[in-house]
């Protein structure tokens, strides 16, 4: 998958969240925390882990929008290392059930804020590949998802959110 586009737009949001907010804090860890934040809530509404309860997974619009919110705190974070060169989805496999790769996605995201080299960012990219695989998400999803919540997001700052 082309992330050039999607790191443009998110260059440009993450500059007009900037303005909005008057200010030019360092935010990288804060950016970190939102990452793990997302990804939690992307798993509760898989409710992969929550074998005490019958109850199925949310509507899979309502996951994917989760998942393309990690997406943007993904990307966000790579720009500000200047990693925005990567022009594609890196390609690699992870294995495991859902509420494994969960597991192990959280590891590669607290090794990534520590170590702060490409090696480790794009290894975050790939267990967030594994994870959409595993929910069957397609690209052209993934994509338009992103758009969509980027808008959003544009529309949120707006008024004040």
């Amino acid at each position: 998958m082309e992330l050039t586009k999607l790191f443009t737009m998110q260059a440009e949001l993450d500059s007009f969240i900037r303005k909005q907010r008057g200010t030019n804090e360092d935010v990288f860890q804060a950016k970190g925390l939102a990452l793990l934040v997302e990804l939690a809530e992307l798993a509760n509404e898989t409710r992969s882990f929550k074998f005490w309860s019958s109850k199925g997974p949310s509507e899979i619009e309502v996951i994917l929008e989760e998942y393309v919110d990690s997406i943007h705190f993904l990307l966000s974070l790579g720009i500000e290392l200047g990693f925005e060169t990567i022009t594609n989805w890196p390609q690699g496999k992870v294995e495991g059930e859902l509420t494994e790769l969960f597991l192990k996605t959280t590891e590669s995201i607290t090794y990534f804020l520590k170590d702060l080299m490409i090696e480790s960012y794009i290894n975050v990219w790939i267990h967030y590949g594994s994870i959409a695989d595993k929910l069957g998400f397609t690209q052209d999803a993934i994509i338009e998802a992103y758009i969509l919540k980027n808008e959003e997001n544009y529309t949120r700052q707006k008024a004040g959110y």
